[in-house]
C-alpha cells in the first residue's frame, strides 16, 4: 500500500524557517521515482492550495504566493521529497499536505499543521 508521511511542522515566529519532509516507507525507490510529488496546504475556512510540485521528470514549480521564499526538493535514495520555508508569516499558517500522483494513483499524507505566530 502506497503511503506518505509528512514531518516537520510546528509553531514558528514569523520570520523564522521550518523544512517539512515528506517519506514514503512502503514503496520501492523504482516506484517513488515515477511520483509526481507535491505539497498543498489547507488554511482554517479556506480551500486546500497547490504550493509546490516536483516532478518525475525533475521539473520544480513554486505558486506565487510563496515564490522566493519557499523551494522542494527530493532525495530518491531516501524516498523523500522537502519543503524548505523561509521568511514566514502568519499567513503561512495552515495544514500542509504532502501528495504523490503517477499513472495509477492519487495518494495524499494525512497532513503537518504549521502555525506562524509569538
Amino acid at each position: 500500500q502506497v503511503q506518505f508521511v509528512e514531518s516537520g511542522g510546528g509553531l514558528v515566529q514569523p520570520g523564522g524557517s521550518l523544512r517539512l519532509s515528506c517519506t514514503a516507507p512502503r514503496i520501492i525507490l523504482s516506484t517513488f521515482t515515477l511520483y509526481t510529488m507535491g505539497w498543498y496546504r489547507q488554511a482554517p475556512g479556506k480551500q486546500r492550495e497547490l504550493v509546490a510540485t516536483f516532478t518525475s521528470g525533475g521539473t520544480t514549480n513554486i505558486a506565487d504566493a510563496v515564490k522566493g521564499r519557499f523551494s522542494i526538493s527530493k532525495n530518491n535514495s531516501k524516498k523523500t521529497v522537502y519543503l524548505q520555508m523561509n521568511d514566514l508569516k502568519p499567513e503561512d499558517t495552515a495544514v500542509y499536505y504532502c501528495r504523490g500522483t503517477s499513472a495509477e494513483r492519487d495518494v495524499w499524507g494525512p497532513g503537518t499543521q504549521v502555525t506562524v505566530g509569538t
